[in-house]
């Protein structure tokens, strides 16, 4: 049985490790080559796109992978749908495997915006220092802003030719620890932090951070997946595997 993990989450390296240890399954683990130095799983992996649909389709069929897990970022659209659509080409078994979003508790101060888009223009008229924490693809949403200044929180820094609003670049990777966020809102003066909404454990302390210091968050919430069935842990996409591999 060949199970073929679209990855780059915590929760696909942690799911590609139980796999590992399961007789009978053979795992194969994708990434999308985003990040320069990526956090490798446990057992076979590849990196970089498949070429779309048709790509991961033909992909699926030379490899015979009989189950595909997408436990892709919650915000990896294009990825999420090429997925869905490759497995009913080949017609196996797809499952979602994605972390349940943050929901607002007492004392935040959201404002939930659809796209990234609406977070820029909602900035306009009500933020000067903002805490940017939506990686690199799209920070040229930001550059015409130029008379806010961000803090710019990625992995990796951006192409030296890219769009970029004014400000300063923080290079770092998750898990962030809530003392270190709350200095890095204080020391930096931050009035708004921009976030996608996530989920998960690893980054959500600047959230906790902006709740104690009673700041604006500008929540971009996510976009809409593939029908289809979907878990929200590990250990139930591990259930639908077991189920799968011996049905």
């Amino acid at each position: 049985m060949r199970v073929l993990i679209l990855g780059g989450t915590g929760e696909a390296a942690e799911l590609a490790a139980k796999v590992a240890n399961i007789q009978g399954i053979e795992v194969i683990s994708s990434l999308a080559g985003r990040t320069r130095e990526p956090s490798i799983p446990l057992g076979d992996f590849r990196v970089g796109g498949f070429g779309g649909v048709a790509g991961l389709a033909e992909y699926l069929h030379q490899m015979n992978i009989n189950l595909l897990i997408d436990a892709t970022h919650p915000f990896a659209t294009q990825m999420a749908l090429n997925g869905a659509d490759a497995a009913i080409r080949v017609n196996i078994p797809r499952l979602k495997l994605m972390r349940p979003p943050w929901k607002a508790v007492n004392g935040d101060r959201w404002l939930e915006v659809d796209n990234i888009k609406s977070a820029a223009s909602v900035l306009e008229n009500q933020s000067k220092r903002v805490f940017l924490t939506i990686g690199r693809q799209e920070i040229g949403t930001f550059a015409h802003l130029n008379q806010i200044w961000f803090l710019m929180r990625m992995i990796d820094p951006p192409e030296q030719n890219a769009l970029v609003p004014p400000g300063v670049f923080l290079c770092d990777r998750g898990p962030f620890l809530l003392e270190n966020e709350r200095e890095i809102l204080i020391q930096h003066r931050i009035d708004t932090i921009v976030s996608k909404n996530s989920g998960g454990v690893a980054t959500y302390a600047k959230i906790i951070a902006a709740r104690e210091l009673k700041l604006q968050v500008v929540m971009v919430k996510r976009p809409p997946v593939p029908p289809g069935e979907q878990v929200t842990d590990v250990d139930a996409a591990v259930t639908w595997l077991l189920q799968h591999s011996h049905g």
